[in-house]
């Protein structure tokens, strides 16, 4: 079994910057990738960015130039820098492992439970 722990949520004034971690524990395979999403209310959850076991990233147009994802191999923590943050930001953050299951090695997606991120006017 994989659990997925997102952290730092918080209230950020726009203009400002916040970082959230994802860690996952439990018994990590062959990840394929890891990502983050995000939902505001009323709305459907969108990506955000991805970075996979080669390292290579990509994000949303909406947050491109402004987020950065990246990792800790050793921790098995996926982190998400984000910078000049504005209203529409705000959303809870959830956290993605790709995951390759054993036998079958078929990926999996695994989801962490989302920290909320507040981006006031």
């Amino acid at each position: 079994q994989v659990q997925l722990v997102e952290s730092g949520g918080g209230l950020v004034q726009a203009g400002g910057s916040l970082s959230v971690s994802c860690a996952a524990s439990g018994r990590i395979f062959s990840i394929n990738s890891m990502g983050w999403y995000r939902q505001a209310p009323g709305k459907q959850r969108e990506w955000v960015a991805t970075i996979t076991s080669s390292g290579s990233t990509n994000y949303a147009d909406s947050v491109k130039g402004r987020f950065t994802i990246s990792r800790d191999n050793g921790k098995n923590t996926v982190y998400l820098q984000m910078n000049s943050l504005k209203p529409e930001d705000t959303a809870v953050y959830y956290c993605k492992l790709v995951m390759e299951v054993l036998v079958t090695r078929r990926p999996y997606d695994y989801w962490g439970q989302g920290t909320q991120v507040t981006v006031s006017s």
